[in-house]
């Protein structure tokens, strides 16, 4: 698959001579108490956002991180989960995994926690991960999975989903458009390589872990990330492209179809105390509940006393399905 081999050169140039400006590195980079990140973990800083969040990162979890980049993330993994092969990074890219062994070495000598063996470092790919089933308790990917084509796309969620536990969580970042594309910038094998032409609609981007198996999807954040304007490349339109920062959730599938947490609340402002719908939704007089899109619709349409909120596109945890 040509894309694919562009994608590996791509990565191959920027594990070999760092490039800054290769993707969206104007997000914050998260600091903990005592982690300090090499300056060349954040050169090579590759993603175009965050998958790393304290909330999904307890009791010293198993955390599988796939594309190694630098190993910046890898090493933040390895701060909530200092154990043997705690964190493993795949990757396909020989001198990607080569440089993030170098760049570990700088990390333990700056962080006194920190052991390179809390990092595996495998070579594969995310179509054939070479991770035991159901072994993984956090998976993550910053900024590859956009560049994958759908068949490709919907075989990388689904070997995720296998390798997690039960309620295991599949964080990501990646970019999405709203917008179509045309033909020449979708075939544009750098320009797909280079986390811009292989964007999809955040609908898009849901079913697809949805129909994996995925019972929960929270949408976290939605940011600018780039524009392709007529005048740098092959289009008539200016195109905007956002990033998102989403986790799935290994849930069972509700009956009546998966919670997607969009930012919506839910607030109820009649004369009672509260609101009860039978259902195990109670709203608090004038008190915003955190809803899925699902129960919010349900929500308005059991009461003309209950204001829904737009989605927000950023969700913070909390409330109820």
């Amino acid at each position: 698959m040509s894309y694919l081999n562009a994608t590996q050169d791509l990565y191959k140039e920027a594990a070999l001579t760092p490039d800054v400006g290769l993707c969206c590195t104007t997000n914050p980079i998260w600091q903990f108490p005592g982690l300090s990140i090499p300056k060349i973990m954040q050169e090579m800083n590759y993603g175009c956002g965050s998958t790393v969040s304290a909330q999904d990162l307890i009791n010293n979890p198993k955390v599988l991180y796939v594309g190694v980049g630098g190993g910046m993330e890898l090493l933040q993994f390895s701060y909530f989960s200092r154990q043997k092969a705690g964190v493993i990074g795949v990757d396909s890219v020989n001198e990607m995994l080569e440089a993030s062994r170098k760049n570990f070495k700088i990390a333990e000598k700056e962080n006194e926690w920190f052991n390179s063996e809390f990092v595996d470092l495998v070579k594969g790919d995310a179509l054939n991960l070479p991770v035991a089933d159901e072994s993984i308790d956090v998976a993550a990917q910053n900024c590859l999975f956009n560049i994958f084509k759908m068949e490709d796309l919907k075989k990388a969620v689904s070997e995720m989903y296998r390798v997690l536990k039960p309620h295991g969580r599949l964080v990501m970042s990646d970019p999405t458009c709203e917008q179509s594309m045309n033909e020449e910038l979708r075939n544009d094998d750098r320009l797909r390589a280079l986390c811009l032409s292989g964007s999809i609609p955040i609908k898009d981007y849901v079913k697809v872990l949805t129909d994996a198996g995925f019972g929960t999807i929270e949408i976290r954040a939605r940011k600018s990330y780039r524009v392709l304007s007529p005048n740098h490349y092959p289009t008539d339109e200016l195109i905007y492209i956002e990033s998102i920062e989403i986790a799935a959730i290994k849930d069972p599938m509700p009956k009546d179809g998966p919670c997607i947490f969009t930012g919506k609340t839910a607030i109820y402002y009649g004369d009672e105390e509260y609101f009860d719908d039978g259902l195990g939704h109670v709203l608090l007089q004038n008190q915003p509940l955190a809803v899925c899109d699902k129960t919010a619709k349900a929500l308005g349409n059991a009461s003309d006393e209950i204001h829904i909120s737009e989605s927000t596109w950023h969700y913070n945890g909390g409330g109820c399905c």
